[in-house]
């Protein structure tokens, strides 16, 4: 019985190996089948057939998706002109996008300038409207300097100075609202010139104040001597006769001997002895202007001799017509006597 059991068993066996290989062969056909592209009725074809056999996806680009295991997911066929036209509209995609890229690059750059600009332009601004403040300022000065040289030059008459103040001028009339303000460069030529005239005038007030300065060195404005005045310039009672008379300088008081210094420079045009004012001397200033010192005791000049200002001329005395020590004092302008106050300053 055990071997009839083992007997049965290996039949059993056996069957089941004969079973199992069949599928084996057929699945092993058809893949022959397939490997050589034969069907399972089909002879093998010859090499004729096999080269006018056309692979119907050579016109074509595949696009492969794959997992990580290199099994795939998905195919996707695309015909050439396609495939071109897309590569081309993708390349074409990525330069815009470069371009757009460098665009906005610059653009940004040119707006960080742009702030720094508009700050410099602001300071600029700030810059010019003070600089027109300050030129405002500097005309008004200018202004007050033409009116202060007028004021100067006005004694010494019209031909002492340019006369900028009388020069005509004229011109159309300008609405005021259709002038635009001076520009920068134009208010700094009108300054230019404006200054430049009052460089002028300054030069003439030079010339001018260098006579006058001459003129003032010859006024005889010193006392000769110190003392008061017993007698006034102009009508007085005479000492003698009790008459009116004109007195045409000023006595004044000082005992015999004091010195008596000249007023100014100028040179000796007479020492010597005159009618009623006994020993006298006269000095020339120059500009027509004259001082003589009369009752004199002693001289110690002579004439044509230079004088400076506070030289010893003489001493006071009682010569001529007189009723006591005392000098006589006169200014002459032109030959003509006037009161010797209006020239004693000092």
């Amino acid at each position: 019985m055990g071997d009839l059991a083992q007997a049965v068993t290996a039949t059993e066996t056996a069957i089941d190996d004969v079973r199992d290989a069949v599928p084996t062969a057929k699945s092993s056909g058809r893949a022959g089948w397939l490997r050589r592209g034969l069907g399972p009725d089909r002879t093998p074809s010859s090499n004729g057939s096999r080269r006018r056999s056309v692979n119907p996806h050579r016109g074509q680009f595949s696009l492969l998706v794959m997992r990580g295991d290199g099994v795939r997911v998905i195919r996707f066929n695309f015909a050439r002109p396609l495939a071109v036209a897309g590569f081309v509209a993708v390349a074409t995609a990525v330069t815009m996008v470069g371009v757009l890229v460098g665009d906005w690059l610059q653009l940004r750059q040119l707006t960080r300038e742009s702030v720094t600009f508009a700050a410099q332009i602001a300071e600029q601004r700030k810059t010019i409207n003070d600089f027109n403040h300050r030129v405002a300022d500097l005309h008004k000065e200018v202004g007050a300097w033409r009116e202060m040289h007028a004021r100067i030059q006005e004694p010494f008459g019209p031909e002492a100075g340019r006369g900028s103040r009388d020069r005509g001028i004229g011109g159309a009339t300008t609405p005021s609202e259709h002038l635009n303000g001076p520009s920068p460069s134009e208010e700094l030529n009108r300054l230019t010139e404006t200054i430049r005239q009052e460089g002028e005038n300054l030069r003439a007030l030079d010339r001018l104040m260098a006579r006058a300065g001459k003129a003032l060195a010859a006024l005889p404005s010193r006392w000769p001597v110190r003392g008061s005045v017993n007698s006034e310039f102009g009508n007085r009672k005479s000492p003698w006769t009790s008459d009116s008379e004109f007195h045409a300088g000023i006595d004044i008081g000082a005992n015999r001997g004091t010195p008596v210094q000249a007023p100014a420079a100028g040179t000796v045009f007479f020492a010597g002895t005159a009618p009623e004012y006994g020993t006298t001397v006269i000095i020339d200033h120059g500009q027509d202007i004259k001082s003589l010192y009369g009752h004199l005791s002693q001289v110690n000049v002579k004439a044509g001799q230079k004088v400076e200002r506070g030289t010893l001329i003489a001493y006071t005395g009682n010569t001529g017509r007189s009723s006591g020590p005392h000098l006589h004092y006169e200014i002459l302008i032109k030959g003509h006597a006037v009161n010797p106050r209006a020239y004693l300053w000092d």
